[in-house]
């Protein structure tokens, strides 16, 4: 396919069109309640299942997908010039790595574990379990990369190895890693339980909230995980767009809203996805029985100041994109008391 020809002075997007070949039923709107059970279709490229996640929230900055291998399957090679942050939803197996001509590399995963393949790197997923299949989602920035470009071949069957990024070097994906505590960081290029991982470091976003930035494979993309614990809730705050919010655990709510507008409520547990729209306020809230954690998984980083990123731990008096507990609207504050006495939850914070 030409998409520099299909897309001129059309209505959808190179990328679109792109999505629209690759046969797969495409999510959309705000929120996704169960991963774990989303319903796939066959994924003829990978040789698996799969399905496209395009939520309201992500813009054109990125998208996500979910893909299912079967019992002792595996997916096709693959290697693209688009950055994929992986978390495994359920199931274990392991992934081959390698640039071309190179040695192949080949580690573990399993339910709960984050990686990612260097950039334009070979990559193939394999099934490890003869009972059950294992199905991960990714985040991408394909959406950028296939629009600017608008050529598949340049995209997907590039030659160019980054080796500055991976040179095929023993141990990549040891799990090892390293605090980079300036700026509240993790570095590393595979961790393997993100549910358990262990959270020092206090978060700006609320009370009693712990998290950590992740930085993984020289990537652009990032993550961070925060927890919450139960009976509290953070400040509420804005940004751009795409950050893909995966609840781990806890069960709860979330607030979105433009300013001025009315809010929208999101109901969530594990295995919910939401992005929260660029420049939305948004602030979510653990009025359940244990704490609630989750990971986003997001288009932009910290490690490399490529991006305008706007001061989310900073106050919206002094610049910032963040509402003090002081100033936020009463009626949040009620209706989380009102919450957390229906399930008969302390509330552990006083405004």
């Amino acid at each position: 396919m030409n998409l520099a020809k299909e897309a001129a002075y059309c209505d959808k997007t190179p990328y679109e069109l792109w999505q629209e070949s690759e046969g797969l039923p495409v999510v959309r709107g705000h929120f996704v309640e169960d991963l774990r059970t989303l319903s796939l279709a066959p994924w003829k490229r990978k040789g698996v299942t799969g399905a496209f996640i395009n939520l309201r929230g992500s813009g054109r900055t990125c998208d996500a997908y979910v893909c299912e291998i079967p019992p002792k399957g595996q997916t096709q090679p693959q290697r693209h010039l688009f950055e994929e942050l992986i978390y495994i939803l359920k199931g274990r197996g392991a992934t081959t790595v390698w640039n071309e001509g190179g040695p192949k590399q080949t580690f573990e995963w399993q339910e709960g574990s984050l990686f990612s393949p260097p950039l334009n790197s070979w990559h193939q997923y394999f099934n490890v379990q003869g009972d059950a299949p294992a199905r991960y989602v990714a985040l991408t920035d394909a959406p950028q990369m296939i629009n600017r470009f608008r050529n598949l071949d340049f995209v997907f069957r590039n030659p160019v190895s980054f080796n500055d990024r991976f040179s095929g070097e023993k141990g990549y994906f040891s799990a090892q890693g390293k605090e980079i505590a300036s700026h509240r960081t993790w570095e590393s290029n595979f961790i393997s339980d993100i549910p358990g991982f262990r959270l020092n470091d206090r978060s700006p976003r609320g009370k009693g909230a712990t998290g950590i930035r992740l930085h993984l494979a020289a990537n652009t993309m990032s993550a961070h995980i925060e927890e919450y614990p139960v009976g509290t809730y953070p400040r509420g705050h804005r940004h751009g767009p795409g950050a893909h919010i995966l609840i781990l655990s806890g069960e709860g709510y979330s607030f979105f809203w433009e300013e001025g507008q009315p809010r929208m409520r999101i109901d969530w547990r594990p295995g919910s996805l939401f992005v929260p729209p660029a420049n939305w306020f948004h602030q979510h809230f653990n009025p359940g029985k244990e704490p609630a954690r989750y990971i986003a998984l997001k288009p932009w980083g910290f490690t490399y100041q490529v991006e305008d990123l706007s001061k989310t731990d900073q106050d919206v008096k002094s610049g910032g994109t963040q509402i003090d507990y002081k100033d936020q609207d009463p009626e949040i504050h009620a209706t989380f008391v009102a919450e957390c006495q229906k399930r008969g939850t302390e509330v552990r914070m006083t405004i």
